[in-house]
């Protein structure tokens, strides 16, 4: 006869004590390493859910307490840090600064009293303070290591014997005094780049000289230079870069056509935006058999013409990437190269570095190959005139840009199966006069002549990327450039899905990268049109981790590619430029480059793509501020954007234009701000403004220098 299966013994309930010393001992253990709640309840034997809740309390009062140390968002470490730290300095214009230390511990708070007036990004040593209990833990300066470049953007006002900059950013609460002679020629009113040169232990104010007058306040030009200018970005390019493009020759040699597959004889076409002028990506197509096709994705071989170290190489390194503000581009390469040598446009010869693939009717890539091309487009298309063909089928090659359009849409297909997420964002852009001012609001969204460029470019990124570094398990493949993605915190997923529970959707949090992926897809899929969907997708992106450059790859999670670069856009990013680079020496078999040099360089791109998109969103937030100045008193519909102690963000649904209800607005009751649930509760009538919710609103104030809208409730 069968025994009958012993049951397993309920999980003893441990009181909070006896946990808090059980994750004391275990992260003392391992004193180098960092876990999430997960980890630390499997390695301290604790399964049932409602344990797990009071661990994630007790986690909570051992950071609060700083007996262990939350390094970043749901992940803590045991706090063996010393008294005296080394980190950077982050100022904070009310006075709340910031000490963020290199060992990736608890920030910690610097009252200005005691900030030895180190300014935003300066490398210091700060003395920690004892812990009190529910607060902040509090440090002083004690040491300036390292200066950041101490540079400000604001409008002046001169007076008699002295002037000063009121600033534009909040970084700084002190207005900078600037001693007359050091004003450059500029007068009250104008917009300005300063430098502070000296602050006297007991000033309050800095002093200042006058580097730049970007001109007159308010003047469209004045105020896109500012806004590069508040991020370090170069708002003019350097003459003498400039006159080295110009002396670059335009010919190709025929020994460096006899060099190149020739492709010139091969129907070649460019699909970009309408206003674009740097084509850095074609598609040529020939049929080869009546089920296989060759695609050749050409890009433009800007490394040809800027060698390692010249000039032109420096000064894009620096850039590291083109800018795109609403009204303008910052390219990272001289004009000269950008929109004429190295732009692929139609008729005429240009040097390419290119992927070509062999592709069956079922979008299956049978082989490919890399290699130089030389190449004359045929057709010059913006992404309207590509789309019209795909919908009307007529027009001259719709036929071969029907059929890429059929390989690109298999291939999405594809990738998507595979656990790619679907994030498709519009884009705000602006009908502007002759003089910069914005008319009018429209968005911009993706359609199949957007899809087909994308499939294409993502299936040359990856083709470089495997080549390299697939090379199997038992060699090292060389140092190369990856663009990766990492997964998500588990943290964050299983937040997301507690607050998507209430409007009855749900997501995998465990399991393959790939099922996770899917059911995330299946989530953005079923808000579609719904209520609850700018809510969703906004904390779904949010759960994601950013994008970087490294020479560590560990694949690209959205994407759902286990190796991917950057190798389609050289003429305005750098590490494609980089890619080319390692990509030629390595063709010619040369030795793997030097993975610390190319690490830094990969740090430094990503982190000029982050100040990059600051500049471009600013850009975008001045020109909607800009907008709806003349519409004081108007009323419209919003949703709630954004929830914070200080007020709700408002997005309105029409033009996009988002502002703030300041809390002073909400006087019927006292709010506090839930964080968890993206909400603000009132203390006595329990009404809650949340993310995501829809309200109409007021447009109260515009402010141009702060770049801010102020709502009120309509």
């Amino acid at each position: 006869m069968r025994k009958k299966k012993q049951t397993e013994q309920p999980e003893r309930k441990r009181k909070k004590k006896e946990l808090a010393s059980a994750i004391i001992q275990f992260l003392n253990e391992n004193p180098d390493k960092q876990y999430n709640y997960k980890q630390i309840s499997a390695a301290i034997d604790v399964s049932a859910e409602e344990q797990r809740t009071t661990l994630r309390d007790v986690l909570d009062k051992l950071r609060d307490d700083e007996v262990v140390l939350e390094t970043q968002r749901g992940k803590y470490k045991t706090n063996n840090r010393k008294p005296v730290l080394e980190g950077r300095f982050e100022r904070r214009s009310n006075g709340k600064n910031f000490f963020v230390p290199n060992d990736e511990g608890n920030i910690v708070y610097i009252p200005e009293r005691n900030a030895m007036h180190a300014m935003n990004g300066d490398i210091v040593r700060v003395q920690l303070f004892a812990k009190r209990k529910r607060f902040e833990a509090e440090g002083e300066v004690i040491e300036i290591l390292e200066r950041a470049e101490a540079r400000f953007v604001g409008t002046l006002e001169v007076k008699k014997d002295f002037a000063f900059l009121v600033l534009d950013s909040r970084i700084l609460a002190n207005d900078i005094f600037i001693p007359k002679e050091n004003l450059k020629g500029g007068k009250t009113g104008d917009k300005v780049v300063v430098e502070i040169i000296e602050w006297p232990a007991k000033a309050n104010n800095p002093l200042g000289k006058v580097l730049d007058v970007l001109g007159e306040a308010g003047l469209n030009d004045t105020e896109m230079h500012a806004i590069l200018a508040q991020y370090n970005l170069p708002y003019i390019y350097p003459k003498e870069v400039e006159k080295a493009a110009e002396r670059i020759s335009a010919d190709i040699t025929p020994q460096e056509i006899a060099q190149r597959e020739d492709f010139r004889d091969t129907l070649t076409l460019t699909i970009d935006p309408a206003d674009a002028k740097d084509f850095d990506d074609a598609l040529s197509i020939k049929q080869l058999t009546p089920t296989t096709w060759e695609i050749g994705v050409h890009i433009a071989d800007v490394t040809h013409y800027v060698k390692p170290g010249d000039i032109i190489d420096t000064e894009a390194q620096e850039r590291a990437t083109s800018v795109y503000l609403v009204d303008r581009t910052i390219p990272m390469l001289p004009e000269r190269l950008s929109n004429q040598l190295c732009s692929l446009r139609p008729n005429e010869e240009k040097l390419c570095f290119s992927v070509i693939f062999e592709i069956n009717d079922k979008g299956h890539v049978l082989k490919h190959r890399i290699a130089k091309t030389v190449i004359n487009s045929d057709l010059r298309l913006s992404y309207e005139e590509a789309q019209s063909m795909i919908e009307t089928e007529m027009g001259t090659y719709s036929n071969e840009v029907m059929t890429m359009n059929k390989l690109a849409k298999q291939l999405r297909e594809r990738r998507f199966t595979n656990g790619a997420i679907n994030f498709e964002r519009y884009e705000v852009r602006f009908n502007l006069d002759d003089k910069g001012k914005p008319l009018g609001v429209y968005f911009t969204e993706s359609k199949e002549a957007n899809h087909l460029i994308e499939e294409f470019m993502l299936l040359a990124n990856r083709t470089v990327a495997e080549d390299i570094g697939n090379v199997g398990s038992n060699k090292k493949a060389k140092t190369f450039v990856y663009r990766i993605h990492d997964i998500p915190d588990p943290e964050k997923l299983e937040t997301l899905n507690t607050f998507i529970l209430r409007f009855g959707h749900k997501i995998k949090t465990s399991g393959s990268n790939k099922q996770v992926a899917q059911s995330i897809n299946a989530l953005l899929d079923s808000v579609q049109e719904r209520p609850e969907e700018n809510l969703v997708e906004t904390i779904a992106i949010k759960t994601m981790a950013k994008a970087v450059y490294t020479t560590k790859n560990i694949g690209h999670y959205g994407l759902a590619f286990e190796y991917y670069t950057h190798f389609t856009s050289p003429i305005r990013r750098y590490p494609d430029m980089m890619v080319h680079r390692l990509l030629s020496d390595y063709i010619d078999n040369k030795k793997s480059a030097n993975q610390e040099e190319i690490e830094a360089m990969c740090k430094h791109c990503s982190d000029m793509e982050l100040v990059a998109t600051r500049a471009e969103r600013d850009s975008i937030k001045y020109k909607q501020v800009e907008f709806m100045s003349d519409k004081i008193g108007q009323v419209f519909d919003g949703v709630i954007s954004g929830v914070t102690e200080w007020g709700i963000y408002v997005e309105i649904k029409d033009n996009k234009c988002e502002g703030m209800i300041p809390i002073r607005e909400l006087d019927d009751d006292f709010y506090e701000l839930d964080e968890k649930n993206y909400r603000l509760v009132g203390r006595r009538t329990k009404r809650e403004y949340r993310l995501g919710q829809e309200l109409p609103i007021t447009v109260m104030r515009t402010n141009l220098e702060r770049k801010q809208l102020d709502f009120a409730l309509a």
